[in-house]
Protein backbone atom coordinates (compact mmCIF):
# COMPACT_ATOMS: atom_id res chain seq x y z
CA UNK A 1 0.00 0.00 0.00
CA UNK A 2 0.95 3.82 -0.53
CA UNK A 3 0.63 6.98 1.39
CA UNK A 4 0.43 9.75 -0.43
CA UNK A 5 1.57 12.80 1.98
CA UNK A 6 0.75 16.40 0.94
CA UNK A 7 2.10 19.41 3.05
CA UNK A 8 0.25 22.76 2.65
CA UNK A 9 2.66 25.89 3.61
CA UNK A 10 1.87 29.70 3.13
CA UNK A 11 3.74 32.17 2.37
CA UNK A 12 3.69 35.32 4.06
CA UNK A 13 1.58 36.99 1.34
CA UNK A 14 -0.78 33.69 2.22
CA UNK A 15 0.27 31.91 -1.26
CA UNK A 16 -0.18 28.38 -0.37
CA UNK A 17 2.66 25.86 -1.62
CA UNK A 18 1.63 22.32 -1.85
CA UNK A 19 4.10 19.40 -1.53
CA UNK A 20 3.43 15.93 -2.71
CA UNK A 21 5.08 12.95 -2.00
CA UNK A 22 4.90 9.31 -1.46
CA UNK A 23 5.54 6.60 1.51
CA UNK A 24 5.35 3.41 0.58
CA UNK A 25 4.11 0.77 2.98
CA UNK A 26 1.72 -0.13 5.42
CA UNK A 27 2.34 2.14 8.55
CA UNK A 28 3.27 5.94 8.83
CA UNK A 29 5.30 7.17 11.83
CA UNK A 30 4.47 10.66 13.27
CA UNK A 31 6.45 12.96 15.60
CA UNK A 32 9.08 15.79 16.17
CA UNK A 33 12.25 13.64 15.11
CA UNK A 34 13.43 13.75 11.64
CA UNK A 35 13.33 9.92 11.00
CA UNK A 36 9.44 10.16 10.94
CA UNK A 37 7.38 9.95 7.98
CA UNK A 38 5.49 13.18 8.63
CA UNK A 39 7.36 15.72 10.81
CA UNK A 40 5.59 18.28 13.03
CA UNK A 41 7.68 20.79 13.61
CA UNK A 42 5.93 22.19 17.12
CA UNK A 43 7.28 21.36 20.32
CA UNK A 44 3.82 20.23 21.83
CA UNK A 45 4.99 17.10 19.55
CA UNK A 46 6.53 14.13 20.99
CA UNK A 47 9.90 13.16 19.39
CA UNK A 48 7.81 9.60 18.42
CA UNK A 49 4.83 10.93 19.15
CA UNK A 50 1.75 8.38 17.22
CA UNK A 51 1.83 5.70 14.20
CA UNK A 52 -1.24 4.87 11.68
CA UNK A 53 -1.29 1.73 9.93
CA UNK A 54 -4.01 0.34 7.28
CA UNK A 55 -6.16 -2.86 8.57
CA UNK A 56 -8.66 -4.45 7.16
CA UNK A 57 -11.39 -3.31 4.96
CA UNK A 58 -9.65 -0.69 4.37
CA UNK A 59 -9.31 1.09 7.23
CA UNK A 60 -6.71 3.03 9.20
CA UNK A 61 -5.80 2.88 12.60
CA UNK A 62 -4.23 5.57 14.64
CA UNK A 63 -2.21 5.06 17.96
CA UNK A 64 -0.35 7.03 20.19
CA UNK A 65 3.14 5.71 21.06
CA UNK A 66 4.25 7.83 23.67
CA UNK A 67 2.41 9.27 26.78
CA UNK A 68 0.70 12.21 25.00
CA UNK A 69 -2.86 12.00 23.07
CA UNK A 70 -4.15 13.37 19.97
CA UNK A 71 -7.38 14.72 19.06
CA UNK A 72 -9.45 13.43 16.62
CA UNK A 73 -12.48 14.68 15.04
CA UNK A 74 -12.26 17.00 17.85
CA UNK A 75 -11.93 13.89 20.25
CA UNK A 76 -8.75 13.38 22.76
CA UNK A 77 -8.00 9.91 21.87
CA UNK A 78 -4.98 7.62 22.37
CA UNK A 79 -6.33 5.41 19.87
CA UNK A 80 -8.72 5.16 17.33
CA UNK A 81 -9.79 3.48 14.02
CA UNK A 82 -11.71 5.21 10.85
CA UNK A 83 -12.30 4.74 7.04
CA UNK A 84 -10.24 7.08 5.18
CA UNK A 85 -13.30 7.36 2.42
CA UNK A 86 -15.19 8.63 5.05
CA UNK A 87 -12.61 11.59 5.62
CA UNK A 88 -10.84 12.28 9.22
CA UNK A 89 -8.79 14.25 11.14
CA UNK A 90 -6.00 14.12 13.16
CA UNK A 91 -4.70 16.74 15.62
CA UNK A 92 -1.26 16.81 17.18
CA UNK A 93 -0.52 20.52 18.58
CA UNK A 94 -0.65 22.80 15.65
CA UNK A 95 -0.78 20.50 12.58
CA UNK A 96 -3.85 18.98 11.23
CA UNK A 97 -3.72 15.71 9.36
CA UNK A 98 -6.74 15.17 7.03
CA UNK A 99 -6.91 11.81 5.74
CA UNK A 100 -8.91 10.53 2.64
CA UNK A 101 -8.49 8.61 -0.36
CA UNK A 102 -7.67 9.51 -4.41
CA UNK A 103 -8.53 9.15 -7.60
CA UNK A 104 -6.03 6.18 -7.58
CA UNK A 105 -7.23 4.56 -4.24
CA UNK A 106 -3.80 5.77 -2.22
CA UNK A 107 -4.67 6.82 1.45
CA UNK A 108 -4.18 10.94 0.85
CA UNK A 109 -2.72 12.70 4.09
CA UNK A 110 -3.04 16.37 3.90
CA UNK A 111 -0.87 18.45 6.64
CA UNK A 112 -1.38 21.73 7.57
CA UNK A 113 -0.33 24.02 10.32
CA UNK A 114 -3.71 25.21 12.36
CA UNK A 115 -3.53 27.86 14.68
CA UNK A 116 -6.77 26.67 16.92
CA UNK A 117 -4.58 25.60 20.05
CA UNK A 118 -3.74 28.86 20.22
CA UNK A 119 -6.47 30.84 19.21
CA UNK A 120 -4.86 32.85 16.68
CA UNK A 121 -1.36 33.65 15.06
CA UNK A 122 -0.34 36.08 17.85
CA UNK A 123 0.03 33.79 20.67
CA UNK A 124 2.05 31.34 18.47
CA UNK A 125 4.85 34.32 17.73
CA UNK A 126 5.41 34.84 21.72
CA UNK A 127 7.19 31.62 21.08
CA UNK A 128 9.57 33.04 18.00
CA UNK A 129 12.96 34.77 18.01
CA UNK A 130 11.24 37.25 15.94
CA UNK A 131 9.45 39.04 19.15
CA UNK A 132 13.01 39.65 20.71
CA UNK A 133 15.34 39.80 17.97
CA UNK A 134 15.49 42.54 14.88
CA UNK A 135 14.06 40.82 11.43
CA UNK A 136 16.40 38.70 9.57
CA UNK A 137 17.23 40.89 6.60
CA UNK A 138 17.98 43.39 9.06
CA UNK A 139 20.26 41.04 10.72
CA UNK A 140 22.00 40.05 7.65
CA UNK A 141 22.87 43.71 6.65
CA UNK A 142 24.26 44.38 9.83
CA UNK A 143 26.71 41.29 9.93
CA UNK A 144 27.52 42.32 6.08
CA UNK A 145 28.41 45.78 7.37
CA UNK A 146 30.17 44.40 10.31
CA UNK A 147 32.22 41.90 8.03
CA UNK A 148 33.48 44.83 5.28
CA UNK A 149 34.38 47.02 7.99
CA UNK A 150 36.67 44.56 10.26
CA UNK A 151 37.65 42.50 7.17
CA UNK A 152 38.23 44.83 4.39
CA UNK A 153 38.04 48.38 5.77
CA UNK A 154 40.27 47.83 8.62
CA UNK A 155 43.13 46.70 6.71
CA UNK A 156 43.21 48.50 3.89
CA UNK A 157 43.17 51.33 6.25
CA UNK A 158 46.26 50.02 8.32
CA UNK A 159 48.20 49.39 5.04
CA UNK A 160 47.54 52.44 3.31
CA UNK A 161 48.69 54.65 6.86
CA UNK A 162 51.42 52.16 8.02
CA UNK A 163 54.49 53.83 8.89
CA UNK A 164 57.00 51.98 7.06
CA UNK A 165 55.63 51.13 3.75
CA UNK A 166 58.66 49.26 2.44
CA UNK A 167 57.52 45.78 1.53
CA UNK A 168 60.35 43.19 2.46
CA UNK A 169 61.07 40.21 4.74
CA UNK A 170 63.16 42.27 7.44
CA UNK A 171 60.43 44.10 9.41
CA UNK A 172 56.82 42.97 10.86
CA UNK A 173 53.92 43.13 9.39
CA UNK A 174 51.91 46.50 10.02
CA UNK A 175 48.67 45.64 8.32
CA UNK A 176 46.16 44.29 11.28
CA UNK A 177 43.39 42.27 10.82
CA UNK A 178 44.89 40.74 7.72
CA UNK A 179 45.21 37.31 9.07
CA UNK A 180 41.79 36.49 8.43
CA UNK A 181 42.34 36.83 4.93
CA UNK A 182 44.50 33.86 5.49
CA UNK A 183 43.68 30.24 4.25
CA UNK A 184 45.79 28.55 5.73
CA UNK A 185 49.75 28.25 7.14
CA UNK A 186 53.06 29.00 5.54
CA UNK A 187 55.15 25.33 4.60
CA UNK A 188 58.43 24.96 6.30
CA UNK A 189 60.71 26.72 3.64
CA UNK A 190 58.40 30.53 4.21
CA UNK A 191 57.64 29.97 8.01
CA UNK A 192 59.91 33.07 8.46
CA UNK A 193 57.21 35.22 5.87
CA UNK A 194 54.24 33.94 8.53
CA UNK A 195 53.58 37.77 10.28
CA UNK A 196 54.98 39.46 6.85
CA UNK A 197 52.32 39.15 4.44
CA UNK A 198 53.85 42.27 2.27
CA UNK A 199 56.90 39.96 1.46
CA UNK A 200 55.42 38.36 -1.30
CA UNK A 201 52.13 40.25 -2.05
CA UNK A 202 53.56 43.17 -3.06
CA UNK A 203 50.55 45.28 -4.25
CA UNK A 204 46.88 45.05 -2.84
CA UNK A 205 44.66 42.69 -4.54
CA UNK A 206 47.07 41.32 -6.53
CA UNK A 207 48.72 38.06 -7.14
CA UNK A 208 51.83 36.80 -6.45
CA UNK A 209 54.22 37.94 -8.98
CA UNK A 210 56.99 35.95 -10.67
CA UNK A 211 59.15 39.28 -9.17
CA UNK A 212 58.29 38.85 -5.89
CA UNK A 213 59.56 35.06 -5.60
CA UNK A 214 62.80 35.98 -7.77
CA UNK A 215 63.57 38.46 -4.92
CA UNK A 216 65.10 35.72 -2.92
CA UNK A 217 65.24 32.97 -4.89
CA UNK A 218 67.67 34.46 -7.76
CA UNK A 219 69.65 31.60 -8.90
CA UNK A 220 66.64 29.43 -9.29
CA UNK A 221 67.80 27.66 -12.81
CA UNK A 222 64.89 27.84 -15.80
CA UNK A 223 63.11 24.88 -17.11
CA UNK A 224 63.60 26.07 -20.80
CA UNK A 225 63.60 28.89 -22.93
CA UNK A 226 59.95 30.96 -22.49
CA UNK A 227 59.34 30.29 -26.10
CA UNK A 228 59.82 26.48 -26.00
CA UNK A 229 58.00 26.47 -22.94
CA UNK A 230 54.88 28.17 -24.48
CA UNK A 231 55.07 26.07 -28.17
CA UNK A 232 55.71 22.63 -25.77
CA UNK A 233 52.39 23.30 -23.51
CA UNK A 234 48.83 21.37 -24.88
CA UNK A 235 47.08 24.03 -26.27
CA UNK A 236 44.30 24.83 -24.04
CA UNK A 237 40.87 24.15 -24.18
CA UNK A 238 37.56 26.67 -24.55
CA UNK A 239 37.18 26.86 -20.29
CA UNK A 240 40.36 26.58 -19.38
CA UNK A 241 41.28 29.69 -21.65
CA UNK A 242 38.53 31.46 -20.23
CA UNK A 243 39.45 30.86 -16.40
CA UNK A 244 42.95 31.62 -17.15
CA UNK A 245 41.63 35.32 -18.83
CA UNK A 246 39.33 36.25 -15.84
CA UNK A 247 42.55 35.22 -13.65
CA UNK A 248 44.31 37.87 -15.93
CA UNK A 249 42.27 40.25 -15.46
CA UNK A 250 42.75 40.33 -11.53
CA UNK A 251 46.56 40.00 -11.90
CA UNK A 252 47.59 36.54 -11.49
CA UNK A 253 50.46 35.17 -14.29
CA UNK A 254 50.29 32.80 -17.04
CA UNK A 255 50.33 29.06 -16.77
CA UNK A 256 54.23 29.28 -16.52
CA UNK A 257 54.33 31.41 -13.30
CA UNK A 258 55.88 30.27 -9.85
CA UNK A 259 52.40 30.05 -8.45
CA UNK A 260 51.16 28.02 -10.81
CA UNK A 261 53.06 25.29 -9.48
CA UNK A 262 54.07 26.22 -6.24
CA UNK A 263 50.81 26.52 -4.08
CA UNK A 264 51.04 28.19 -0.40
CA UNK A 265 49.21 28.28 2.33
CA UNK A 266 48.58 24.75 2.53
CA UNK A 267 49.20 24.08 5.84
CA UNK A 268 52.76 23.93 8.25
CA UNK A 269 54.91 21.59 6.98
CA UNK A 270 56.61 20.41 3.95
CA UNK A 271 55.38 22.33 0.47
CA UNK A 272 53.29 19.86 -1.45
CA UNK A 273 54.83 18.58 -4.79
CA UNK A 274 53.93 19.31 -7.89
CA UNK A 275 51.44 17.06 -9.50
CA UNK A 276 52.22 14.88 -12.19
CA UNK A 277 49.19 16.85 -14.43
CA UNK A 278 51.55 19.81 -14.20
CA UNK A 279 54.51 17.91 -15.97
CA UNK A 280 52.19 15.96 -18.32
CA UNK A 281 50.31 19.22 -19.85
CA UNK A 282 53.60 19.40 -21.72
CA UNK A 283 55.58 16.05 -21.92
CA UNK A 284 52.67 14.13 -23.31
CA UNK A 285 52.75 13.95 -26.79
CA UNK A 286 55.53 17.08 -26.54
CA UNK A 287 57.36 14.94 -29.84
CA UNK A 288 54.13 16.61 -31.68
CA UNK A 289 54.88 20.37 -30.30
CA UNK A 290 58.33 20.27 -30.56
CA UNK A 291 59.79 18.11 -33.26
CA UNK A 292 63.12 19.01 -33.07
CA UNK A 293 63.21 17.90 -28.97
CA UNK A 294 65.42 14.68 -27.88
CA UNK A 295 62.91 14.09 -24.76
CA UNK A 296 60.83 11.23 -24.86
CA UNK A 297 56.81 11.77 -24.25
CA UNK A 298 56.13 11.17 -20.46
CA UNK A 299 52.96 11.35 -18.76
CA UNK A 300 52.83 8.61 -16.18
CA UNK A 301 55.88 6.41 -14.91
CA UNK A 302 53.91 3.52 -14.77
CA UNK A 303 52.74 3.34 -18.23
CA UNK A 304 54.44 5.91 -20.53
CA UNK A 305 58.31 6.86 -19.56
CA UNK A 306 60.83 6.80 -21.77
CA UNK A 307 63.72 3.93 -20.87
CA UNK A 308 66.70 5.44 -18.33
CA UNK A 309 69.67 6.78 -19.65
CA UNK A 310 73.01 7.51 -18.13
CA UNK A 311 75.87 9.40 -18.84
CA UNK A 312 79.28 7.61 -18.65
CA UNK A 313 82.52 7.11 -19.77
CA UNK A 314 82.64 4.39 -23.06
CA UNK A 315 86.38 5.16 -24.03
CA UNK A 316 89.23 4.03 -22.23
CA UNK A 317 91.26 7.08 -21.10
CA UNK A 318 89.01 9.79 -22.11
CA UNK A 319 87.03 12.24 -20.64
CA UNK A 320 84.23 12.05 -23.04
CA UNK A 321 81.02 11.46 -21.81
CA UNK A 322 78.36 9.03 -23.80
CA UNK A 323 74.56 9.12 -22.99
CA UNK A 324 73.45 5.28 -22.94
CA UNK A 325 70.24 3.35 -22.72
CA UNK A 326 70.25 1.35 -18.95
CA UNK A 327 69.49 -2.21 -21.31
CA UNK A 328 72.30 -4.22 -19.66
CA UNK A 329 74.37 -4.03 -23.17
CA UNK A 330 76.06 -0.30 -22.71
CA UNK A 331 79.90 -0.72 -20.89
CA UNK A 332 81.64 1.68 -19.30
CA UNK A 333 85.42 2.02 -19.21
CA UNK A 334 86.50 3.51 -16.02
CA UNK A 335 90.32 3.08 -16.65
CA UNK A 336 90.28 0.24 -14.01
CA UNK A 337 90.16 -3.40 -13.34
CA UNK A 338 87.59 -4.40 -10.93
CA UNK A 339 85.94 -7.88 -10.67
CA UNK A 340 82.68 -7.18 -7.83
CA UNK A 341 81.73 -11.03 -7.18
CA UNK A 342 84.83 -11.65 -5.94
CA UNK A 343 84.70 -8.60 -3.65
CA UNK A 344 81.48 -9.93 -2.59
CA UNK A 345 81.86 -13.70 -2.21
CA UNK A 346 81.84 -15.25 0.72
CA UNK A 347 83.74 -18.20 0.53
CA UNK A 348 86.64 -17.33 -1.34
CA UNK A 349 89.94 -16.06 -0.03
CA UNK A 350 88.92 -12.10 -0.11
CA UNK A 351 86.08 -12.76 2.46
CA UNK A 352 88.78 -14.62 4.75
CA UNK A 353 91.21 -11.55 4.22
CA UNK A 354 88.10 -9.68 5.43
CA UNK A 355 87.66 -11.94 8.11
CA UNK A 356 90.90 -11.62 9.22
CA UNK A 357 91.30 -7.81 9.77
CA UNK A 358 89.20 -6.04 12.08
CA UNK A 359 87.42 -3.36 10.17
CA UNK A 360 85.35 -5.44 8.15
CA UNK A 361 83.19 -8.72 8.82
CA UNK A 362 82.68 -12.08 7.80
CA UNK A 363 83.13 -10.14 3.95
CA UNK A 364 83.35 -7.53 2.83
CA UNK A 365 80.01 -5.43 2.26
CA UNK A 366 79.44 -2.80 -0.47
CA UNK A 367 79.53 -0.23 2.40
CA UNK A 368 83.11 -1.08 3.13
CA UNK A 369 83.97 0.80 -0.02
CA UNK A 370 81.12 3.10 -1.04
CA UNK A 371 80.54 6.16 1.44
CA UNK A 372 77.10 8.24 0.17
CA UNK A 373 77.59 11.93 0.27
CA UNK A 374 75.91 14.29 2.75
CA UNK A 375 72.81 14.68 0.06
CA UNK A 376 72.51 11.35 -0.09
CA UNK A 377 72.33 10.94 -3.86
CA UNK A 378 75.54 9.99 -4.49
CA UNK A 379 78.61 8.06 -3.54
CA UNK A 380 82.36 9.30 -2.28
CA UNK A 381 84.88 8.25 -5.11
CA UNK A 382 86.80 5.33 -3.67
CA UNK A 383 90.24 6.49 -1.84
CA UNK A 384 93.56 3.77 -2.39
CA UNK A 385 94.45 4.75 1.23
CA UNK A 386 91.35 4.19 3.25
CA UNK A 387 89.39 1.80 0.94
CA UNK A 388 91.92 -0.47 -1.00
CA UNK A 389 95.57 -0.77 1.06
CA UNK A 390 94.30 -2.77 4.26
CA UNK A 391 94.00 -5.36 1.61
CA UNK A 392 96.04 -4.48 -1.20
CA UNK A 393 99.48 -3.41 0.08
CA UNK A 394 101.87 -1.30 -1.72
CA UNK A 395 104.68 -2.14 0.94
CA UNK A 396 107.83 -2.85 -0.76
CA UNK A 397 110.72 -2.70 1.79
CA UNK A 398 111.01 -2.34 5.62
CA UNK A 399 114.28 -0.69 6.86
CA UNK A 400 114.04 -1.68 10.76
CA UNK A 401 110.73 -1.16 12.22
CA UNK A 402 109.88 1.36 9.38
CA UNK A 403 107.61 0.11 6.30
CA UNK A 404 108.78 1.48 2.95
CA UNK A 405 105.43 1.89 0.81
CA UNK A 406 105.06 2.90 -2.84
CA UNK A 407 103.19 6.42 -3.33
CA UNK A 408 99.45 5.49 -4.92
CA UNK A 409 98.59 7.60 -8.01
CA UNK A 410 102.39 9.20 -8.69
CA UNK A 411 103.87 6.52 -11.33
CA UNK A 412 107.06 8.73 -11.65
CA UNK A 413 107.70 8.68 -7.74
CA UNK A 414 106.69 5.23 -7.79
CA UNK A 415 109.89 4.19 -10.37
CA UNK A 416 111.96 6.56 -8.47
CA UNK A 417 111.15 4.66 -5.28
CA UNK A 418 111.97 1.18 -6.96
CA UNK A 419 115.30 2.32 -8.62
CA UNK A 420 116.46 3.80 -5.61
CA UNK A 421 115.88 0.19 -3.55
CA UNK A 422 119.02 -1.29 -1.52
CA UNK A 423 121.14 1.32 -3.20
CA UNK A 424 122.91 1.44 0.51
CA UNK A 425 124.12 -1.60 1.03
CA UNK A 426 122.35 -3.52 4.37
CA UNK A 427 123.11 -6.45 6.11
CA UNK A 428 121.03 -9.48 4.39
CA UNK A 429 118.46 -11.09 6.21
CA UNK A 430 119.87 -14.92 5.56
CA UNK A 431 124.14 -15.10 6.05
CA UNK A 432 125.28 -17.09 3.04
CA UNK A 433 127.76 -17.91 0.50
CA UNK A 434 128.91 -14.31 -1.01
CA UNK A 435 130.60 -13.86 -4.34
CA UNK A 436 134.06 -11.90 -3.30
CA UNK A 437 135.76 -8.86 -4.11
CA UNK A 438 133.68 -5.74 -6.96
CA UNK A 439 130.69 -8.44 -7.32
CA UNK A 440 129.75 -8.82 -3.74
CA UNK A 441 126.92 -6.82 -2.41
CA UNK A 442 127.60 -3.36 -1.89
CA UNK A 443 130.38 -3.74 -4.68
CA UNK A 444 130.60 -1.71 -7.61
CA UNK A 445 129.94 -3.94 -10.02
CA UNK A 446 126.39 -4.50 -7.78
CA UNK A 447 125.75 -1.22 -7.33
CA UNK A 448 126.43 -0.06 -11.33
CA UNK A 449 124.90 -3.23 -12.50
CA UNK A 450 123.24 -5.88 -10.60
CA UNK A 451 120.71 -4.28 -8.11
CA UNK A 452 119.61 -1.67 -10.53
CA UNK A 453 118.59 -4.26 -13.08
CA UNK A 454 116.10 -5.69 -10.66
CA UNK A 455 114.45 -3.05 -9.97
CA UNK A 456 114.33 -2.08 -13.78
CA UNK A 457 112.60 -5.76 -13.57
CA UNK A 458 110.65 -5.08 -10.72
CA UNK A 459 109.14 -1.79 -12.18
CA UNK A 460 107.90 -3.70 -14.98
CA UNK A 461 106.38 -6.24 -13.52
CA UNK A 462 105.06 -4.00 -10.98
CA UNK A 463 103.24 -2.11 -13.79
CA UNK A 464 102.42 -5.25 -15.78
CA UNK A 465 98.62 -6.77 -16.34
CA UNK A 466 99.45 -8.70 -13.25
CA UNK A 467 101.47 -6.73 -11.50
CA UNK A 468 100.83 -4.34 -8.24
CA UNK A 469 99.39 -1.63 -10.31
CA UNK A 470 98.28 -3.73 -12.85
CA UNK A 471 95.88 -5.55 -10.43
CA UNK A 472 93.44 -2.77 -10.66
CA UNK A 473 94.39 -0.34 -13.17
CA UNK A 474 94.75 -0.96 -17.02
CA UNK A 475 98.33 -0.51 -17.80
CA UNK A 476 99.38 2.08 -20.71
CA UNK A 477 102.23 3.18 -22.31
CA UNK A 478 102.09 7.51 -22.77
CA UNK A 479 104.86 9.24 -24.76
CA UNK A 480 106.66 6.48 -24.48
CA UNK A 481 106.79 6.07 -20.69
CA UNK A 482 104.88 3.10 -18.92
CA UNK A 483 102.10 3.88 -16.62
CA UNK A 484 98.22 3.14 -16.30
CA UNK A 485 94.90 3.89 -18.16
CA UNK A 486 93.88 7.72 -16.59
CA UNK A 487 90.63 6.87 -14.27
CA UNK A 488 87.55 8.68 -14.85
CA UNK A 489 84.38 8.00 -12.57
CA UNK A 490 81.08 9.39 -12.51
CA UNK A 491 79.58 10.00 -9.12
CA UNK A 492 75.84 10.78 -10.67
CA UNK A 493 74.84 9.05 -13.74
CA UNK A 494 71.91 10.87 -14.40
CA UNK A 495 72.01 14.61 -15.41
CA UNK A 496 67.95 15.13 -15.85
CA UNK A 497 67.11 13.45 -12.21
CA UNK A 498 67.97 12.43 -8.73
CA UNK A 499 67.58 9.42 -6.90
CA UNK A 500 67.79 9.49 -2.78
CA UNK A 501 69.95 6.24 -1.60
CA UNK A 502 68.46 7.28 1.99
CA UNK A 503 64.60 6.40 0.76
CA UNK A 504 66.02 2.84 -0.30
CA UNK A 505 67.82 1.57 2.55
CA UNK A 506 65.23 -0.74 3.47
CA UNK A 507 66.59 -2.53 0.52
CA UNK A 508 69.93 -4.19 0.00
CA UNK A 509 72.19 -3.01 -2.66
CA UNK A 510 72.30 -5.77 -5.03
CA UNK A 511 68.36 -5.45 -5.31
CA UNK A 512 68.93 -2.83 -7.62
CA UNK A 513 72.54 -3.19 -8.68
CA UNK A 514 73.43 -7.00 -10.31
CA UNK A 515 77.22 -6.42 -8.17
CA UNK A 516 77.60 -9.83 -6.82
CA UNK A 517 77.53 -11.46 -9.94
CA UNK A 518 79.59 -8.96 -12.27
CA UNK A 519 82.54 -10.38 -13.18
CA UNK A 520 83.78 -7.50 -15.41
CA UNK A 521 84.39 -3.13 -14.21
CA UNK A 522 82.65 -2.88 -17.77
CA UNK A 523 79.55 -3.91 -15.82
CA UNK A 524 77.47 -0.66 -16.33
CA UNK A 525 75.74 -1.91 -12.67
CA UNK A 526 72.40 0.18 -12.71
CA UNK A 527 69.18 -0.62 -13.06
CA UNK A 528 66.59 -0.46 -15.67
CA UNK A 529 63.22 1.06 -15.91
CA UNK A 530 61.63 -2.49 -15.47
CA UNK A 531 63.26 -2.71 -11.92
CA UNK A 532 62.45 0.78 -10.79
CA UNK A 533 58.68 -0.14 -11.70
CA UNK A 534 58.65 -3.26 -9.34
CA UNK A 535 57.92 -0.47 -7.08
CA UNK A 536 57.16 2.25 -8.63
CA UNK A 537 54.22 3.04 -10.08
CA UNK A 538 52.25 6.20 -11.53
CA UNK A 539 50.70 8.83 -9.03
CA UNK A 540 47.45 7.24 -9.38
CA UNK A 541 48.00 3.86 -9.22
CA UNK A 542 46.30 1.76 -6.49
CA UNK A 543 48.36 -1.73 -6.62
CA UNK A 544 51.60 -0.11 -5.99
CA UNK A 545 53.57 -0.21 -3.07
CA UNK A 546 55.24 3.72 -3.85
CA UNK A 547 53.06 6.02 -6.15
CA UNK A 548 55.54 8.12 -7.92
CA UNK A 549 54.81 11.48 -9.90
CA UNK A 550 56.66 13.31 -11.27
CA UNK A 551 58.54 15.35 -9.01
CA UNK A 552 59.64 12.18 -6.47
CA UNK A 553 62.81 12.23 -9.37
CA UNK A 554 62.64 15.27 -11.44
CA UNK A 555 62.72 18.91 -10.46
CA UNK A 556 61.67 21.43 -12.84
CA UNK A 557 64.77 24.00 -11.88
CA UNK A 558 67.07 21.09 -12.63
CA UNK A 559 70.26 21.87 -10.72
CA UNK A 560 73.83 21.07 -12.71
CA UNK A 561 74.49 17.55 -11.23
CA UNK A 562 78.03 17.44 -12.83
CA UNK A 563 79.78 19.01 -10.75
CA UNK A 564 83.65 19.92 -11.26
CA UNK A 565 84.58 16.90 -8.85
CA UNK A 566 82.59 14.02 -9.96
CA UNK A 567 84.61 14.14 -13.40
CA UNK A 568 88.00 13.61 -13.72
CA UNK A 569 89.20 15.82 -16.98
CA UNK A 570 91.21 14.05 -19.54
CA UNK A 571 95.54 14.24 -19.10
CA UNK A 572 97.49 16.43 -21.42
CA UNK A 573 99.49 14.49 -24.16
CA UNK A 574 102.79 12.98 -22.82
CA UNK A 575 101.78 12.78 -18.86
CA UNK A 576 100.64 9.75 -17.30
CA UNK A 577 97.37 9.79 -14.78
CA UNK A 578 97.91 11.21 -10.98
CA UNK A 579 94.87 10.54 -8.77
CA UNK A 580 94.46 12.31 -5.65
CA UNK A 581 93.38 10.96 -2.58
CA UNK A 582 90.08 12.88 -3.33
CA UNK A 583 89.81 10.95 -6.80
CA UNK A 584 90.39 13.81 -8.92
CA UNK A 585 93.07 13.88 -11.44
CA UNK A 586 95.96 16.45 -10.55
Amino acid sequence: MTFLIRTVDHTATGREIVRDREVAGDTLTIGRATTNDVVLADLAVEQHHATVELVERGRVRATSTSDHRFAHDGRSTAETQFDPAGGGELLFGTYALAFSRDDEGRVLVTVTRSERDFGNRDAVRGFDLASAMPGKRVMAWAALAAILVAFLAVPVWSHLTREDKRAGADGPDQVALDGSWSTGKLSEAHHALEQNCEACHVEPFVAVRDEACLTCHEDIGDHAAADRLLAGREPMGTGEALLWAVADTFGKEGPAACTTCHTEHEGAGRMQPTAQAFCSDCHNGMDTRLSDTRLGNAHDFGTDHPQLQAMIHQTAGSDELTRVVIDGKARESSGLRFPHDKHLSRTNGVARMAGNLSRYGEALQCSDCHRPTDDRNGFLPVVMEEDCESCHSLAYDKVGNTVRTLRHGDVAQMQADLIALDRAPRQPVVTARRRPGEFQRGGRYFQDFGRPTQNYIGISRALGKDGVCGECHVPATVDGQRGVMPVFQRSSYFTKGRFDHEAHEQETCTTCHAADTSKSAQDLLLPSLATCRDCHQGESATQADVPSSCAMCHSYHPPDFRRKEDDLPAQPAGKVARLSRKGTSE
